[in-house]
């Protein structure tokens, strides 16, 4: 079973002052988890995490990454507003059908750009000017596969570069000027396995020696993307950190160490490990109902955590309440008027009855981040579990006045 990382004492005493649902985070084992990662690849002089700011755009929580030595990952010129605002100087930009303006906005500000399409090149040259530093994108096409497990299929993903586009592009950036170089590339999401890092950097250092070979250019750095995920499910195992960081060193001393390439920097972006099991969305059990299925119906709903709905993934749920309470198979719902706003399918879960607390696991990462507005529910707010065991809140649930405000004084 999967166990909380605090007590119902906590989260009731958190109640009196913030009312469900909200989002609640741990800042111990997010600390933990950034130095476990940075010892983890320690054996790289260069390397950095950049998280991915998609994943908990919370600028307290961004703080303390920032404290344990990570960059950030942004997608959108929003996101690098935030990084400024926030003195980030290790940042990456890394998003696809992009704005001239963004690009500007990226190069003013110092953030490194990691090109999505070999036509961006001359638009970014035409637009903004290319700046010193480079990273292109790399989309290797066919499936990806470990072993004989498909992980996820590259040709259909809309992200990246051909093998042949990749090597026209670092040779058309040296001509250019450029003079620094990086290596983008992420293959398959959420792999619950120590291999896929290693796999993917075997694949990305070979193909960092063939771009030297035939281009002549060294790259400065290889971002190794997201990809390393979190057991969602109580019988799966966790990712190992320190493995998959020497499953990693092995390949860069067999591969990039004898073609004269053990300088190169390691990156990588893992938002979802990084937060995803330390943040729980806390909500109260507000009605039952009883059809031709059981149904515990919550104050939360996809409003405040959309993936169930999305994508039908897993979030284990516990009843803090009730948790040596009988076992029921039950739907838990939301209030919105859509039938996929369910957070669990004919679950087994402790009897939940009005009032009791539960806590949905694992929402720490892209839980809040893809909260929307449908039905004109409201986004919830943010608590930190600070290390001393106090909390405090780091974002205000919306109000109303939130949702009217893009409409007062049309027609309103």
């Amino acid at each position: 079973m999967k166990i909380p990382f605090t007590d119902l004492e906590t989260i009731e005493s958190i109640i009196t002052d913030v009312p469900t649902p909200f989002h609640l985070y741990d800042e111990k084992g997010i600390r933990n988890k950034a130095r476990a990662l940075n010892k983890a690849f320690s054996w790289n002089k260069g390397f950095k995490e950049y998280f991915a700011v998609k994943a908990t755009p919370t600028p307290a929580i961004l703080n303390i990454l920032k404290e344990e030595n990570c960059g950030l990952d942004c997608a959108t010129q929003t996101e690098l507003i935030m990084s400024h605002r926030l003195g980030f100087k290790d940042v990456m930009f890394s998003s696809n059908n992009t704005p001239a303006k963004e690009y500007a906005y990226a190069k003013e500000i110092g953030a490194t750009i990691n090109l999505d399409a070999y036509e961006m090149i001359s638009f970014v040259e035409e637009m903004v000017g290319l700046p010193e530093t480079v990273s292109l994108r790399y989309n290797p096409g066919g499936v990806f596969a470990l072993g004989t497990d498909i992980m996820d299929n590259p040709e259909e993903s809309k992200f990246g570069m051909t093998h042949q586009q990749i090597l026209k592009g670092f040779e058309k950036l040296a001509k250019k000027g450029v003079q620094h170089f990086g290596l983008h590339s992420f293959l398959a999401s959420n792999t619950v396995t120590n291999d896929y890092y290693p796999e993917l950097a075997k694949q990305l250092f070979q193909l960092a020696v063939e771009i030297k070979e035939k281009t002549g250019v060294r790259l400065d750095f290889i971002n190794l993307s997201g990809g390393v995920g979190v057991n969602y499910k109580p019988d799966e195992e966790a990712n190992d950190i320190a493995k998959i960081g020497k499953g990693v060193q092995k390949v860069f001393q067999d591969i990039l160490e004898p073609n004269g390439l053990g300088d190169v920097s390691i990156f990588t972006e893992l938002g979802r490990f990084m937060l995803a099991p330390h943040g729980a969305l806390i909500t109260k059990v507000v009605h039952r109902k009883e059809t031709y299925r059981h149904y515990v119906g919550v104050d939360a709903s996809a409003v405040n955590l959309l993936r169930p709905a999305m994508y039908g993934s897993y979030h284990h749920i516990t009843n803090l309440t009730n948790s040596n309470g009988k076992l029921e198979k039950v739907d838990v719902v939301g209030s919105l008027c859509e039938n996929n706003d369910k957070f669990a399918k004919e679950r087994s879960l402790e009897e939940a009855r009005v009032g009791d607390i539960l806590y949905i696991h694992d929402t720490g990462a892209h839980g809040f981040s893809m909260g929307y507005q449908y039905n004109g529910r409201l986004r919830s707010a943010e608590v930190l579990l600070q290390e001393n065991g106090k909390y405090r809140l780091i974002r205000r649930a919306e109000k109303p006045e939130d949702y009217f405000a893009t409409i007062e004084g049309f027609e309103f």
